[in-house]
C-alpha cells in the first residue's frame, strides 16, 4: 500500500471508545510508526500520545494522518474533510479506512493535487478478487469469531501470531479489516468486498501452505448481528478454519448500534459458528474463548475466565491483559506445534 511513516493518529471530536478502534490499534500494535495524535477540544479521548495539530506533526517528522475512525455508515463528516484539507495544506498524506472515499471528496482531491499529496483508500479490494470454490487446500488456519462486533477479534488474532512465534510456530496475521491491514501493511477489506466474492477473497488472503505454519485470520462481525451476519457467514466459508476462538465482551449490554437485539450466550454462538464452518471443513474445532476484561478488575475478569473455561469446556483468557498461552498449549494438543 505504500503509506508513508510515521503517523498522526485523528481522534477528532470522537467520544465512543469503540469508534478509534483504528487509531487505538494502530497505537498499541504499532506504536513505532505513531508520532502523536490530533483531537479537538470537546474530544475525551486520548491515546496517550503527544497532543499535536498538523503543522507540529510535520515538524516532529509525520507523514501521514490517519483517520482512524469508525463511525456510523463509515462517513466522511463535513468537520472531517475540513481537518483532512488542512492536515494536507500543512503537508501530510492522508490515509483513511472509511466506506467514504477520500478520492470522492473534491475538496480532498483539490487540495492533495495542489499540494503534492497523497490520499489512501485503505478500504479498497483488489479487482481480481474470484469466487469462492470451497475445495481443500493445504495449511492449517485459525480464525476468530465473535458474540458481537468490535469485540476484540484483530487483538486476538494478533496476541496469537506473537504467543506462537514465541513458541517458535510459524504464524501469521491475516487482516481483513481497515485497522488489521494497516497495521499489517496488507489484506482484505472484506466489508467492502461484493457479497458473492466474500469467500473468493479469504481463500485468496490465505491461500494453501505447506510449511506447517498457521495462518491467524482476523475474524468480522458476528453471525448474530442483524447488519454483519452475511459478512460472517462468508468468512467463515473462505477460511476453512481448522481451530475457531470465540471473542466475547463480557460487559457488553446489547449488540453494538442494535440496543433492541441482545447478545447471545457464548455456548449458542460457538455452536452456530462451528455449525457454519462444517460447510467447508467439517474437522473445524474450537480451541479457545477471548475474553475482552478491560472494564474489569483483574480479580473478576480471572474468576469469569475461569468459570467460562469450566462452563464450555475450553481455555479462557484475555489474550491482551493475560496472554494466549492455555489457547496455544490447547492448538498444539490438537493440531501440533
Amino acid at each position: 500500500m505504500m503509506i508513508a511513516g510515521p503517523y498522526l493518529l485523528y481522534l477528532g471530536h470522537s467520544d465512543d471508545e469503540v469508534g478509534i478502534k483504528t487509531s487505538r490499534g494502530l497505537a498499541v500494535f504499532r506504536r513505532e510508526l505513531c508520532v502523536g495524535e490530533f483531537r479537538h477540544h470537546d474530544c475525551p479521548l486520548t491515546l496517550s500520545l503527544p497532543r499535536m495539530g498538523f503543522p507540529e506533526a510535520v515538524t516532529a517528522g509525520a507523514k501521514t494522518l490517519v483517520l482512524g475512525i469508525a463511525n456510523a455508515g463509515g462517513m466522511l463528516g463535513a468537520d472531517l474533510v475540513r481537518d483532512a484539507v488542512a492536515a494536507i495544506e500543512a503537508g501530510l498524506d492522508v490515509a483513511s479506512g472509511l466506506h467514504n472515499r477520500l478520492r470522492d471528496e473534491p475538496a480532498l482531491v483539490d487540495a492533495a493535487a495542489r499540494h503534492g499529496r497523497k490520499l489512501h483508500d485503505v478500504r479498497d479490494p483488489r479487482p481480481d478478487i474470484p469466487i469462492g470454490n470451497g475445495k481443500p487446500r493445504a495449511g492449517k488456519r485459525l480464525l476468530t469469531v465473535g458474540t458481537d462486533c468490535s469485540v476484540g477479534k484483530m487483538y486476538a488474532t494478533l496476541c496469537l501470531e506473537t504467543g506462537m512465534r514465541a513458541r517458535g510456530m510459524r504464524a501469521d496475521f491475516r487482516a481483513t479489516g481497515q485497522t488489521g491491514i494497516l497495521i499489517a501493511g496488507g489484506g482484505v477489506p472484506l466489508d467492502a468486498v461484493i457479497a458473492d466474492f466474500i469467500s473468493g477473497a479469504i481463500e485468496q488472503v490465505s491461500p494453501a501452505r505447506d510449511d506447517g505454519g498457521w495462518d491467524l485470520i482476523e475474524g468480522q462481525g458476528s453471525l448474530f448481528h442483524p447488519s454483519f451476519a452475511g459478512v460472517s457467514t462468508g468468512l467463515l466459508h473462505g477460511a476453512q478454519p481448522d481451530a475457531l476462538v470465540l471473542c466475547h465482551d463480557p460487559v457488553r449490554e446489547h449488540m453494538r448500534g442494535l440496543p433492541h437485539y441482545q447478545l447471545p450466550g457464548l455456548k449458542q454462538t460457538l455452536e452456530a459458528n462451528l455449525a457454519v464452518a462444517r460447510l467447508t471443513n467439517p474437522a473445524v474445532q474450537a480451541v479457545g474463548v477471548a475474553l475482552n476484561t478491560s472494564k474489569m478488575t483483574r480479580e473478576a475478569a480471572e474468576r469469569l475466565c475461569a468459570d467460562t473455561a469450566d462452563e464450555l469446556g475450553l481455555p479462557c483468557t484475555d489474550p491482551f491483559a493475560m496472554g494466549v498461552e492455555p489457547i496455544v498449549d490447547r492448538v498444539v494438543s490438537c493440531f501440533g506445534a
